[in-house]
């Protein structure tokens, strides 16, 4: 299921302690029917305000997070919320109801049940790409150099689930090297299935490089050729029924601009 940081989504206007102006603004919201998501303000500055809720891979929170801070310090009057986790059950979330303004998925694959379902506000954009890397535990003890020595009968290893992006990526490398791999557990999200390695719970996991990455020397990453033949694109979409759709367009383009790839390409990520 989706792990939620940061704030709690959607909480009511507070309106301890406000003046004339934010008394009209919680009219304004309750005769919409909204909550403290709010539009730029009617004063014509154009400044954004409320809250921006994002629905985005695992794989994304460290980066996401620094761009969520960054873009609240940018816009004061804005918070941004996260719901991190498989990109798959965010997508299910979403289509089921829940409330969001941004989806960032880690496949096309699973931006499609969003878009197909109507969901979606306009064409989703690549944001970044995504290779696998193997992560071992510090010091790879077992000495694993490639993707075939996790067939070992002696090795624990952790997947992704093949409904979520990190593992399907997985099994499209092991199928192009025609390799079979059982593993231990299948987890949910790529965190998870990196957590079962940092806890010595498993011996290796086939992981995002980003992940390795973040880990630090938590565990050891090894690189392998196959990794580049299942390389995910990850899309983002402002969602069709956002509450705050000017911030939620905001938010989108700091991930796109020039300062919003320098950080996702300082955490691994691949340019688009």
């Amino acid at each position: 299921m989706p792990t939620r940081t940061v704030r709690p989504t959607r909480r009511p206007l507070q309106v301890a302690a406000v003046g004339a102006a934010a008394l009209l603004a919680l009219s304004a919201c309750s005769s919409s029917g909204s909550d403290s998501s709010a539009k730029p303000d009617p004063s014509g500055s154009g400044k954004l305000s409320g809250e921006v809720t994002v629905f985005a891979a695992a794989s994304l929170k460290e980066s996401f997070t620094t761009l969520g801070k960054q873009f609240e310090t940018e816009h004061p009057g804005t918070q941004v919320t996260f719901s991190f986790g498989g990109s798959d059950s965010l997508a299910a979330s979403i289509t089921g109801g829940a409330p969001a303004d941004v989806f960032a998925a880690a496949s096309p694959k699973t931006m499609k049940i969003v878009t197909g379902a109507g969901d979606a506000s306009g064409t989703p954009a690549t944001f970044v790409r995504n290779k696998l890397e193997i992560a071992t535990l510090p010091g790879n003890p077992h000495k694993v150099t490639s993707l075939k020595d996790l067939t070992g009968p002696d090795l624990k290893v952790v997947l992704c689930d093949k409904e979520v992006p990190c593992g399907a990526a997985a099994q499209k490398a092991l199928d192009a090297s025609r390799l079979k791999l059982t593993a231990v557990s299948y987890e949910q999200d790529v965190k998870a299935a990196l957590t079962k390695v940092e806890l010595k719970e498993a011996d290796a996991a086939v992981v995002y490089q980003t992940d390795v990455r973040a880990a630090g020397d938590k565990v050891e990453g090894v690189e392998f050729p196959e990794s580049a033949d299942a390389v995910n694109d990850y899309p983002i979409a402002l969602l069709e029924d956002a509450r705050n759709a000017e911030a939620a367009k905001a938010f989108i383009a700091l991930v796109r601009s020039a300062e919003g790839q320098k950080v996702l390409s300082g955490a691994g990520f691949l340019k688009p």
